[in-house]
């Protein structure tokens, strides 16, 4: 199975084990590599290529991996596991959210 891991970079070294034994079982592993999103030497352009680029790796796998240390999914990881639920892909967490994503309970507009 090809899988791609979303999660945030403060996780790095939970992110690089899950990668480690993920491989070790046997399936090809995709992440984004070299680039913290929260670097301010970034472009508002080079946050929407890396962006991009992570949807892409999505797009060419089976399903995506969110390591959810303490259950954290920031802004960007749910980004991309919103693409990856769109795109029908299947969802594993490091983290076991409840309720599962599929079965929240929808958040009702605001009324003014």
């Amino acid at each position: 199975m090809t899988i791609t891991i979303c999660g945030s970079t403060r996780f790095k070294d939970q992110i690089l084990e899950v990668a480690e034994g993920l491989t070790l079982d046997g399936h090809i592993v995709m992440m984004p590599t070299g680039v913290r999103h929260d670097d301010p030497n970034l472009t508002t352009e080079m946050r929407i290529r890396l962006e991009n680029q992570h949807r892409e790796m999505i797009n060419k796998s089976d399903a995506i991996f969110v390591v959810n240390v303490d259950k954290y999914i920031g802004e960007a990881t749910y980004s991309m596991l919103d693409w990856a639920t769109r795109m029908k892909k299947e969802v594993y967490f490091l983290e076991e959210i409840n309720p599962p994503v599929e079965e929240a309970e929808p958040v009702a507009p605001k009324e003014d």
